[in-house]
């Protein structure tokens, strides 16, 4: 009789022999067809080089669209540990496109400084205005793209550390209101949870939900950073009986979104719909999230906040470089235009027709740290949202798995073996610790500036590396006149090579 191991050999064995034979029929794979058993390793090695790259091989600042260095001070933060550095930078400080704060030579002081900024009013001519006193805030991210214990930590999270939170498209869902923190819902071109059949608004059903008294105001979602004028995709590995009831769509199909809203096709139709969502909310603050392109769309907003008494309370700038659980890669490489530029357009336009103290203007895309949220803030926002910042704080660790429903965090997934890994009380402390920290930092800055509040950081607090040796006042690359600033776009351009 055949030992233990006996048995295993033969049943390798026997193993082997049918891969083999697998491998030599199957006509799907043209390595795995010549190289039988034997080209199935590369399928192994390259789902291994992303982690093996980000822990083995890479630099601290050679990852992207996050570095180690970025992340981990996200997670150090988190955990309420020592944020400091030591031994000095990493960041090349001759790199042209590093933005360097220009310090005061006697700064604010700050032995009894209480980390209390000037509070953001947003709709403050409205019913029901909304009062905002923490710079950086949570940006959207949907139930459904994230698992029910990451909205719920984040929720708990907002709750704690005093700022708000933005639903994503998905529709509010009990995890956001379980924590008892302020909401922003969004208003996608699905209008998942308050949506007839062809995509119009049920007025009854958003009326309900706009009357909850943690949702404090609504967001028009136009387009997102990672995909603006591509609809969003959830896929239907995501799609659970919950988050079908939630969002009011099929089981068992991947759930697409329009690329826009069926209500308007053009400003004018735009601020009618921002006026009847606005009443629809009694007077809550209404916005819109828009990506830019230019500066034509901006230049239409103000011209009708000039000529009108109503229009968007706020609009919420979303850079091309956001992120997003899956997106085509033609849109998120080469579709629209930076939160940098894009921030000085909306600000230089608002000013050039008068309306700039109409409106607030909130900053999003691929904030992580302070001085991002402080850059923002200086080039035009009054306030920020950070979305893939909170996920760190949550334990993601940038696995890129978001689109796949396997995220080994349990954040962006709705597998319930997975999502069990995440506990929501100990995150939502997490959560709230980067927000405190974020906010901190930023503060902070301005004191460096030496300045009493964010809200006075400006261009001319801040200069950027345009060559190795040569810093330029932002003041002179961003000139708060729209014709200058044309005009030095056009000469920053490189000459044309002679004939």
């Amino acid at each position: 009789m055949l030992p233990w191991w006996g048995w295993v050999l033969i049943g390798f064995g026997v193993w082997i022999i049918f891969t083999v034979i697998v491998d030599l029929t199957q006509r799907k794979h043209a390595i795995i067809r010549n190289f039988p058993l034997i080209g199935r390793l590369r399928y192994i090695f390259e789902g291994f080089g992303a982690p093996l790259r980000q822990y083995l091989f890479q630099g601290d600042l050679g990852e992207r669209p996050f570095t180690r260095l970025q992340r981990t001070w996200v997670y150090r933060t988190a955990k309420g540990m020592n944020d400091t550095i030591s031994f000095g930078t990493q960041i090349d400080q001759d790199a042209p496109g590093v933005i360097k704060f220009n310090p005061a030579p006697f700064p604010t002081l700050d032995l009894h400084a209480n980390n209390e900024m000037a509070p953001v009013i947003i709709g403050a001519e409205r019913k029901q205005p909304y009062k905002v006193s923490h710079i950086v805030n949570i940006s959207g991210m949907s139930f459904g793209a994230l698992s029910k214990n990451a909205v719920l930590a984040l929720s708990k999270g907002a709750k704690l550390s005093g700022c708000y939170m933005s639903t994503g498209e998905g529709s509010l869902s009990p995890y956001h209101l379980e924590g008892g923190g302020d909401i922003c819902y969004q208003l996608g071109p699905a209008k998942f949870g308050c949506r007839n059949p062809d995509h119009t608004l049920d007025k009854a059903k958003f009326k309900e939900l706009a009357a909850l008294p943690n949702v404090k105001m609504i967001e028009i979602k136009l387009a997102q950073g990672a995909k603006p004028g591509k609809g969003g995709v959830l896929p239907r590995e995501k799609v659970t009986t919950e988050i079908a009831r939630i969002r009011g769509i099929p089981m068992g199909e991947d759930c697409h979104s329009p690329n826009r809203h069926v209500e308007f096709s053009d400003v004018a139709g735009l601020m009618k719909f921002v006026n009847e969502v606005r009443d629809l909310a009694d007077g809550k603050p209404v916005g819109i999230k828009c990506v830019l392109g230019g500066e034509d769309f901006v230049r239409e907003i103000a011209r009708y906040l000039r000529d009108n008494n109503d229009g968007p309370d706020f609009m919420q700038i979303d850079g091309a470089e956001g992120g997003t659980g899956a997106a085509p890669m033609s849109f998120a490489d080469h579709i629209g235009i930076s939160l940098q530029e894009a921030l000085v357009i909306t600000d230089n336009m608002l000013r050039e027709y008068g309306v700039r103290d109409q409106i607030v203007i909130i900053g999003s895309g691929r904030i992580v740290t302070g001085a991002e949220a402080a850059i923002a803030l200086g080039l035009g926002a009054d306030l920020c949202l950070v979305a893939r910042g909170f996920m760190f704080a949550l334990g993601c660790i940038q696995a890129l798995q978001c689109n796949t429903n396997h995220c080994p965090t349990g954040v962006a997934t709705q597998s319930k073996w997975l999502m069990r890994g995440l506990d929501p009380t100990d995150k939502s402390a997490r959560v709230a610790n980067y927000a405190k920290a974020l906010h901190k930092d930023v503060m902070a800055i301005s004191r460096a500036l030496g300045l009493q509040d964010p809200s006075e950081i400006g261009r001319e607090h801040m200069s950027m590396i345009v060559e190795p040796g040569r810093r330029v006042a932002l003041t002179e690359i961003y000139p708060s006149s729209m014709k200058a600033f044309r005009e030095t776009r056009v000469l920053r351009r490189p000459a044309t090579p002679a004939a």
